[in-house]
């Protein structure tokens, strides 16, 4: 697939670039994809969720009333979970959400990701993007003449840009990265993909 390179102006150069078959244009695995995402938004997790449970509540261990006579069910301590601020039943615990997947699988999902993009025209060859100094009015110039409204957009560099990064962060539904940390939830979640003509490169060595 051949694409055209814009520039920061939002106008067609005479240049143009062909995407990589073997990463734009695989056979898709969605499984792939289905398990890379999975495990992404697993790493998100804290796992810090914890609840204390009978034997961790403080109070007292007395016997709070007699075993028999009382009309009502036996009680033997007051951190019983029947009762107001006693212990909580099988409550959360600290728990490591992650696991593992072979890179093979995650280089196919990346792949897989970025054909669907390719397939449905969501992806849009830059000229390299540069700022001398960091200025979010800079950055939404660039989005008004890519035509950038409220769609969630990702920006892929081919290093790291602290000024493009600064001048990006708090614009909302846009994301800037680089190619080296690219990741298939990301690219998913973008609807436009706005590649720096050196960051395709990058991308290719990493996913070939």
């Amino acid at each position: 697939m051949e694409l055209a390179v814009y520039n920061t102006s939002g106008k067609a150069t005479s240049k143009k670039v062909t995407l990589d078959g073997e990463v734009f244009g695989i056979e898709p695995n969605d499984h792939a994809i289905y398990l890379d995402v999975k495990q992404y938004l697993a790493q998100q997790r804290q796992g810090t969720h914890k609840s204390k449970e009978r034997a961790e509540i403080a109070g007292s261990t007395r016997k709070i009333k007699k075993q028999k006579g009382t009309g009502t069910a036996r009680a033997g301590s007051i951190k019983n979970p029947l009762f107001k601020g006693g212990g909580r039943v099988f409550g959360p615990r600290p728990k490591d959400y992650s696991f593992k997947l072979n890179k093979k699988v995650k280089r196919i999902a990346r792949k897989s990701a970025l054909t669907h993009k390719a397939n449905t025209d969501a992806i849009t060859i830059l000229e390299k993007l540069k700022m001398d100094k960091p200025r979010t009015k800079d950055f939404l110039s660039l989005l008004n003449n890519l035509n950038i409204t409220s769609e969630r957009t990702l920006f892929v560099l081919s290093a790291n840009d602290s000024n493009v990064y600064l001048s990006s962060r708090n614009i909302q539904r846009t994301q800037v990265v680089t190619a080296d940390t690219l990741n298939t939830y990301d690219i998913l979640k973008a609807k436009k993909m706005f590649i720096a003509e050196d960051a395709l490169e990058v991308i290719n060595n990493i996913l070939k």
